[in-house]
């Protein structure tokens, strides 16, 4: 007996570590059970897989769509609980809109029925934080321009002698006034509502900050274009000696707008093209606007000349004034019955070329008058066609090169229809031809010994 009481206590010993394990783990009693039990146990085991009791069905409730319905009217502008984002995910597929604070901010208005938060109001921590970092160095800019507006009225009233002379007091106050300009920008270049204006073209060019942003987008592509392609056609120095635009000229022929250098066909430049010029200068200016051919070919000397298709001065154009619609003009010219105030002195002429002959270039510049000063139409008028000099125009009428375009023409189907109606019929049966080079003598010798 002695012998079985270590046995009986090892026994109660293993039922003591598998009695936990079956306690705390439920799935795992029946293997516990196996480890200690005769054959029987895996009977039992299946006896109790096959009358177990079947899971109770869930119970009946509406499709998934149907039960999302009742979560109501998300929108993503408004929603401000997390419980909310999350249906508007699973429902309608799409994320909140902004922040929760910004979501929280307009719903209570929209419940008050109040009017809407601005946008510079907007509860933003970072945002708002940002803002008050931003009129603090607007506020600084404000003083500076203050001081600075000051000094500049107290040298307008000093007298010349005192400042140096009436040319160094000239120079001193267009100094400060450039001065008080590049602080006028600097006070609203970092407003964010400043630039949501600029982007939505809703900017006053009449506010230097609108056209110092007009100016740098113009310069970072468009006029990197244009200085490309004046180059690429040598326009200069074929006609002037240099140029440096410093205004976006957009060219187009009805509805279709034209990019600097493109194929215009002979039946679409047969009407006066449209003209968009934005200056980004403060006040009123008055152009001239020439178009030249660069590529009139002269059989006589085997050389090429230029043509004046165009010429129309007294333009008045501004900032805020882009718009130069020749075709207008030209209407409100031929109802004037004073001839000192029409304004085209060279009517259109139809660019054209003859058959065989390489492409031409057709230039159109935008001269400023000196002084905003208005020419003289009678002898503008007096400009020859065929033997023109855009350098010697400029230089006559005192004109400055500010903007360009371009675009180029050749034969086509319409250029005898086109030549035609400008009354150039002896041109429409002229073609030109390679000539072919006679070969030198010693080379012809080499070609007869071959």
């Amino acid at each position: 007996m002695a012998s079985a009481q270590p046995s009986m206590r090892q026994f109660s010993a293993c039922l003591r570590c598998v009695r936990p394990l079956s306690q705390s783990n439920g799935p795992l009693h029946a293997s516990a059970a196996r480890l200690l039990s005769t054959t029987a146990a895996p009977r039992e085991e299946v006896q109790t897989q096959v009358t177990a009791a079947p899971a109770a069905p869930p119970p009946a409730t509406a499709s998934g769509k149907d039960f999302m319905k009742r979560w109501g009217k998300l929108n993503p502008e408004l929603v401000e609980s997390k419980r909310d984002e999350r249906r508007l995910i699973r429902r309608e597929g799409t994320q909140p809109v902004g922040s929760r604070r910004r979501r929280a901010a307009l719903r209570r208005t929209e419940i008050r029925g109040t009017v809407s938060i601005p946008f510079e109001q907007l509860p933003y921590q970072c945002f708002q934080e940002a803002r008050k970092f931003l009129l603090e160095d607007r506020k600084e800019k404000i003083k500076q321009i203050e001081v600075q507006s000051a000094r500049l009225k107290n040298i307008i009233t000093q007298d010349a002698a005192v400042s140096g002379g009436k040319q160094a007091k000239e120079v001193r106050i267009q100094s400060m006034k450039a001065h008080i300009n590049e602080l006028v920008i600097l006070a609203d270049i970092n407003d964010p509502i400043v630039k949501k204006k600029f982007e939505d073209r809703l900017g006053d060019m009449n506010k230097p900050i609108y056209r110092y942003l007009a100016n740098e987008k113009w310069r970072k592509y468009k006029r990197l274009v244009l200085e490309q392609r004046i180059s690429q056609f040598s326009l200069v120095p074929d006609l002037l000696p240099a140029f440096d635009p410093i205004a976006d000229v957009d060219l187009g022929f009805g509805r279709r707008d034209i990019a600097p250098g493109e194929f215009v066909d002979s039946c679409v430049s047969e009407q006066m093209p449209r003209l968009n010029v934005q200056t980004f200068e403060a006040g009123e200016k008055l152009v001239t606007v020439v178009v030249v051919d660069a590529d009139v070919p002269d059989p006589k000397n085997d050389n090429f000349t230029f043509r004046c298709h165009f010429v129309a001065s007294n333009i008045k154009i501004s900032p805020t004034e882009t718009s130069i619609p020749l075709i207008r003009i030209g209407q409100d010219d031929a109802k004037a019955t004073d001839p000192t105030t029409k304004r085209i002195a060279v009517p259109w002429l139809s660019p054209w070329a003859n058959k065989g002959a390489p492409y031409h270039r057709l230039a159109i510049f935008v001269l400023e008058q000196s002084e905003a000063k208005p020419l003289d139409i009678s002898k503008v008028a007096q400009t020859q066609r065929n033997v023109f000099s855009l350098r010697g125009f400029v230089d006559r009428h005192h004109l400055k090169p500010i903007g360009a375009s371009l675009f180029r023409t050749q034969w086509d189907e319409s250029m005898p229809g086109v030549l035609k109606r400008a009354g150039l019929s002896d041109q429409i049966n002229v073609e030109f031809k390679r000539t072919r080079i006679e070969p030198l003598p010693y080379k012809r010798r080499t070609e007869r010994m071959r």
